[in-house]
């Protein structure tokens, strides 16, 4: 589930739509939490739809460790790429701002911890990099971790209106992490390799 606080509208021809925030959401708030409501699809059922389903998948999920497509059934399946993203995913089911989001700014992923199938050329931002590949997650992933880490403190600090999607095994896990008493799982745990045939980490 994507945060209260944002809207769906439209960013421009080339990109289409986008998720923009409506109100002020602080750096440390959980912008997104997989939730009941989002299916999960396998690698075989996928093969088994006919090719308007499965454009429909490879358009809008992203897959997890176990190489399942994520659909999520809100506008969280609407939020865009950018290598500069506000939002970092992490090894809990959950998404972060890094940083503080405006009001009227889009909250953007970075797609390169998504397992996407196929290496794409994203809008030039003025990075180095240009280009998502499928192993960006093995190569970037300390210096996700890095950015992760500096705003995980602030978690219970703000206001967090997702809360409640978080299992209480998590929120205690989270609590440790910030206490110092459990050492912070490493986004990596999310790594799908697309090269394995077993379909498993």
């Amino acid at each position: 589930m994507i945060h209260p606080n944002t809207e769906l509208k439209f960013i421009s021809k080339e990109i289409g739509y986008g998720v923009v925030a409506t109100d002020f959401i602080p750096a440390g708030t959980i912008t997104w939490a997989l939730d009941k409501l989002d299916r999960e699809f396998s690698p075989s059922e996928f093969q088994q739809m006919e090719p308007i389903y499965q454009q429909i998948l490879d358009t809008y999920t992203y897959r997890n460790n176990k190489g399942n497509f994520v659909l999520c059934w809100d506008n969280g399946r609407f939020v865009n790429h950018s290598f500069n993203s506000n939002c970092l995913s992490t090894a809990y089911d959950f998404e972060i701002a890094i940083r503080d989001i405006q009001p009227g700014e889009q909250l953007t992923d970075d797609y390169g911890y998504l397992n996407i199938p196929y290496p794409f050329r994203a809008s030039d931002e003025g990075t180095k990099r240009k280009v998502v590949y499928p192993d960006d997650l093995v190569k970037y992933y300390k210096v996700w971790d890095g950015k992760v880490k500096k705003v995980f403190h602030c978690i219970p600090r703000v206001e967090q209106p997702l809360r409640e999607l978080i299992p209480n095994d998590i929120w205690e896990k989270v609590l440790s992490i910030i206490e110092g008493r459990s050492e912070m799982d490493s986004i990596l745990k999310n790594y799908y390799d697309g090269q394995r045939d077993n379909g498993h980490n």
